[in-house]
């Protein structure tokens, strides 16, 4: 099975199924025939952006966050609205098209890399403090990598 196909299976078993422990969704997972390791499960948590809400009853329940349908994938904006991308320091600075700023940043927030600290949008330009100088070029190689395929 595809890492697709496994992620679209956590989705519907989240929407149809008041799921609280990634060891209840693995055994959900299994009844449909779909072994899975707990480190692959955390993974496909994280990069599906899943989060615990509390239910009515006291008991937290994972879900998808709100917006989430809404904030497309950074791999897929950038193509389209990258322009350039220069640093100093721990400051990166990418710009965009004309008023594609402020949802690229969205995006990179999204995906909550460790080394980014913050950003900041205006129209056409996205300010990226990073936690620390060694990492800025490491960063703007994988932006300008996803924004060329």
């Amino acid at each position: 099975m595809s890492k697709i196909e496994r992620q679209e299976q956590i989705l519907d078993l989240i929407k149809h199924h008041r799921v609280t422990s990634q060891e209840a969704l693995r055994e959900l997972l299994l009844e449909r025939g779909t072994d899975v390791t707990q480190a692959t499960l955390s993974r496909d948590v994280r990069e599906l952006r899943l989060v615990k809400v509390p239910g009515g009853d006291g008991n937290a329940h994972y879900s998808l966050p709100e917006g989430w349908e809404s904030t497309p994938a950074l791999s897929s904006l950038l193509p389209t609205l990258f322009h350039s991308a220069e640093g100093v320091g721990v400051l990166l600075v990418i710009r965009t098209m004309k008023g594609g700023a402020q949802t690229v940043a969205a995006a990179i927030d999204w995906e909550e890399w460790p080394e980014i600290l913050g950003t900041i949008a205006g129209d056409d330009t996205i300010l990226l403090i990073l936690r620390d100088e060694s990492s800025r070029d490491d960063v703007r190689e994988r932006v300008m990598a996803m924004a060329r395929p």
